[in-house]
């Protein structure tokens, strides 16, 4: 079922991103006067096709979901009648191709930071940034923080949840090295501290996180079964909503922060679990799953706590930007995560950055099914992310890409003549090369991870 979800998924996202993609090229193209002869979401085989009257293209919904394309009517690809030349993408001005090749790219990155404004508008529920740890190898430990320290900003940006203050923490210091936090004091006084990483010895991006070393403050829960995931091994093994447990193995377990750790550190590791139901001290053999976060082994047995909603509230806060803060802010994300994207591709260029940090159809696929499961906001997020790396990745001088159509553009702007189709049809083949290796690459990446 996990497999259907994430696969479902995954279509649900390329035919959202695809379509907006496909849509930028096609509005701006009929702005600009050119015939769109099909919109085609998807290749191969059409499954659905429709038009609308008195319109000229064919929609279509093709059987292959991994991409999609516009079709205008080009002399290049085949006879024009006299009278529709003038609608014809070869015989628009260079502007104006410019312009229809630019919108699919664009287009993506307007609905990311249209998805980040719908977040910020709705908000999101997490705990406070309130620090309650530190990782004995990571960076912040040596910075001036304190247990206690309440988070409000990241480099003067707002940060009222965990989640957002370690996501703003994350990506400034993968982008600069360095963060400005200004925190609460125990006291109530403001402090501006700064963490940053040693220039010379930068994480990797999927390491970035345990780098900086910070935990979050949590309310003491007793380990106390809540829901069980069907299916998912505490279920397979018996547990029970309202079964305490006791010991792990011998060792006694007093709060559900234990029973994570210990499920999470023995992924396909037998443990033998004590619980008390009804007054009766049970054993269960239970076997976490193994998964993958974050390119590390974890174990995972579908089980949550039942949470005490008095004593939590304390920890939680809302995170919600309304007007012009949250339009600000969400142009701020768009533009702060593709400029970090574009940084990202080049530290790995230049072996800076492993490219084991890629992703490829498989971990797209589960990083979609999850953020499905876990609710609209993460999956509007997830939605973003994806958008912007397609927007940036489409804007690359690459031929085949969007952004190598716009590079001959550019040339043939400083020559004052097209490049020759001969010329244009040896890098397209290269370009073409270079996408397949790229593409086989990240889906043995992904192999290599669903085999650690």
């Amino acid at each position: 079922m996990t497999v259907i979800i994430s696969i479902a998924s995954f279509i649900l996202v390329l035919g959202i991103l695809v379509t907006v993609h496909e849509f930028g090229h096609f509005w701006v193209a009929r702005k600009c006067g050119v015939k769109v002869l099909r919109f085609s979401v998807g290749f191969g085989k059409p499954l659905l096709t429709f038009r609308r009257k008195n319109d000229p293209t064919e929609y279509v919904i093709a059987g292959i979901p991994l991409g999609g394309y516009v079709k205008m009517l080009d002399e290049n690809e085949g006879s024009v009648d006299e009278k529709e030349k003038h609608l014809a993408f070869n015989n628009k001005s260079l502007f104006s191709k410019f312009l229809i090749v630019l919108a699919g790219p664009a287009f993506n990155l307007i609905f990311a930071f249209f998805a980040f404004w719908v977040i910020l508008t709705i908000g999101e529920d997490g705990l406070k940034p309130v620090i309650g740890g530190f990782s004995e190898s990571g960076v912040a430990i040596h910075s001036g923080l304190e247990v206690g320290d309440e988070i409000i900003k990241v480099n003067e940006r707002p940060a009222s949840i965990w989640r957002v203050a370690v996501g703003l923490m994350a990506s400034e210091m993968l982008d600069k090295g360095e963060v400005s936090l200004t925190v609460v004091k125990a006291g109530g006084q403001l402090n501006n501290i700064t963490v940053r990483f040693d220039p010379d010895n930068l994480p990797q991006p999927s390491d970035i996180v345990n780098r900086i070393g910070i935990e979050p403050r949590l309310p003491v829960i007793k380990p106390i079964v809540g829901d069980v995931a069907s299916g998912e091994p505490g279920d397979l093994a018996g547990l029970q909503k309202g079964d305490f447990i006791q010991r792990v193995n011998g060792s006694d377990v007093n709060t559900w922060r234990r029973w994570v750790e210990l499920t999470r550190s023995s992924p396909n590791v037998l443990m033998r679990v004590d619980v008390l139901r009804k007054g009766q001290v049970l054993e269960l053999m239970i076997t976490p799953k193994k998964i993958i976060e974050n390119d590390v082994a974890i174990g995972r047995i579908g089980v949550s706590p039942i949470i005490d909603a008095d004593m939590s509230q304390g920890f939680h806060a809302n995170y919600t930007l309304v007007g012009f803060s949250a339009i600000t802010e969400a142009a701020t994300q768009t533009v702060s995560y593709s400029l970090l994207t574009v940084k990202l591709i080049g530290r790995m260029l230049i072996g800076e950055a492993s490219v084991q940090n890629l992703s490829g159809p498989i971990s797209l696929a589960q990083y979609a099914g999850k953020s499905v499961g876990i609710g609209l906001i993460p999956f509007l997020k997830f939605l973003a992310f994806v958008s912007v790396s397609l927007g940036v990745m489409n804007l690359l001088p690459i031929p085949m890409l969007d952004g190598g159509h716009l590079f001959f553009y550019l040339i043939e702007a400083v020559k004052g003549s097209p490049v020759s189709n001969r010329t244009q049809g040896i890098f397209m083949r290269v370009g073409m090369f270079l996408i397949l290796c790229l593409m086989v690459l990240a889906v043995f990446i992904d192999i290599g991870r669903l085999m650690a």
